[in-house]
């Protein structure tokens, strides 16, 4: 099969089943070998998943083919309690609770000096899928029975679900990157590398009709809920450097700018900028540490800035959000608009390698990042609670022939949760608290072939 129909086929899977929501929404590690050691990849070559780590590690990975496939399972639950205007309910779990996410990469020498590659992955992403009915009609009618009074396609008598809407209640965020990579050794120790980012992204929203009155008043409850998916296309750019500083220390770094998107128009009410939603920029430094031939530490840190995103980093309460109840209009949808709030994070990744024999390479790693959400925006970020943040790692290769390679990695994100007063609190004077929770679990195994 010629290398661009794998890539298209790759593509296809990844954008049917892809979701993440690990540091923050990007995933812990890309590359099967990456997230056995908690994402550390940087100043590390051992496959051709560089256009997603460091470019510029490809000129070091040799003629390669990598394929693979990670089931990603997130829990999520969010609550409201401690209310007296009928709103509050309890635990409520998502479901959407496992996703498979495909990873590929193929690389071709050019030389001793140069090579060419493509990388094809999922970004990041979200996923949630909540029930409706959890708050009764009669519960809610004097919150969001009100709170719905007069807006088209509002829901009022209700039942509702968390967020004063009907039905179910979530959204469906899918980012793939194509990413074609070119390398070079400007000399036997550093390499520069560059890869484009083709990016496509997929998103549906359901069961918001409870933030009609926020869209613009000409058009409210317009663009905002219910629409199916929508797609947008965007190019970005990475850039890296590889460097081998001494027989048993290399050190990397890679840049990727903020990829500007084309825009969700079925949800321009929804995200500020009038549906943006860029990918933002990031950036990693690496070290490896190889004392002897068996033994490898790796260390990486990476910044996500988020919140140069509008939509995804404006704060989800504006000066609107005080009693009275009127006000809320024209506060989704602009570019100073509501967004989730998240914050930009800082991420700290720890990988041990070690060479049991000639055929088997165990893995161990470790994966701290800083939660992007605040209390202020729990109750946005019931949409999408990404706020994991330790995540243990294992995995394995094992040689099955001399030019061929089996990986298996698995990972553990630890039970973190976020609360802080509920939105709907500015309105009722109410004290209710929303929660948001989520732990992760992932198991995937990679096929590796050297030509």
């Amino acid at each position: 099969m010629k290398l661009n129909k794998i890539s298209a086929l790759m593509a296809a899977v990844a954008v049917s089943g892809s979701a993440f929501a690990t540091d923050g929404y990007f995933a812990h590690g890309y590359g099967m070998k990456a997230k056995g050691m908690g994402g550390a990849a940087t100043a590390m070559a051992s496959d051709s998943m560089g256009g997603a780590n460091n470019p510029a590690s490809m000129v070091w990975a040799g003629d390669r083919l990598d394929i693979g496939l990670d089931l990603f399972a997130p829990r999520r639950k969010i609550s409201r309690s401690g209310g007296a205007f009928g709103i509050d309910f309890s635990e409520s779990d998502s479901g959407s609770n496992l996703h498979y996410v495909p990873e590929f990469g193929f690389n071709k020498m050019l030389g001793w000096d140069m090579s060419a590659g493509v990388t094809v992955y999922g970004n990041g992403g979200m996923n949630t899928d909540f029930p409706g009915g959890v708050i009764p009609a009669d519960g809610g009618a004097g919150v969001c029975g009100g709170f719905n009074f007069g807006i088209p396609g509002s829901v009022a008598p209700g039942p509702y679900n968390a967020l004063c809407g009907g039905g179910r209640l979530g959204i469906d965020l899918m980012q793939l990157v194509v990413a074609p990579t070119f390398a070079m050794k400007i000399n036997k120790q550093h390499s520069f590398g560059v890869s484009l980012l083709l990016t496509h992204q997929q998103f549906k929203a359901m069961g918001l009709q409870g933030f009609g009155g926020f869209t613009p008043a000409a058009t409210m409850s317009q663009n905002l809920t219910n629409l199916g998916r929508d797609k947008s296309n965007g190019v970005g750019l990475r850039l890296g450097w590889m460097g081998q500083l001494s027989d048993q220390v290399t050190m990397g770094a890679s840049y990727a700018m903020k990829t500007k998107m084309g825009k969700f128009d079925l949800y321009k009410n929804l995200f500020a900028e009038q549906g943006g939603f860029d990918i933002p920029e990031n950036w990693n430094i690496g070290i490896a540490f190889k004392p002897n031939d068996q033994w490898t530490v790796a260390a990486d840190y990476q910044r996500i800035n988020y919140g140069n995103v509008a939509s995804v980093g404006n704060s989800s309460r504006t000066a609107a959000d005080a009693p009275p109840a009127g006000g809320v209009a024209n506060s989704l949808g602009c570019s100073s608009c509501r967004g989730f709030g998240w914050s930009n994070i800082d991420v700290y990744k720890l990988g041990v390698e070690y060479k049991y024999n000639k055929d088997l390479t165990v893995r161990a790693g470790y994966n701290r990042s800083e939660n992007p959400i605040q209390s202020r925006d729990v109750t946005f970020n019931m949409l999408a609670p990404g706020v994991v943040q330790d995540h243990y790692t294992l995995g394995f290769t094992y040689n099955v022939t001399k030019d061929s390679e089996l990986t298996v990695a698995y990972m553990h994100a630890a039970k973190n949760s976020v609360s802080g007063p509920s939105l709907f609190n500015s309105w009722t004077g109410d004290t209710s608290v929303d929660k948001i929770e989520m732990y992760q679990d992932s198991l995937g195994i990679a096929y590796g072939l050297k030509f």
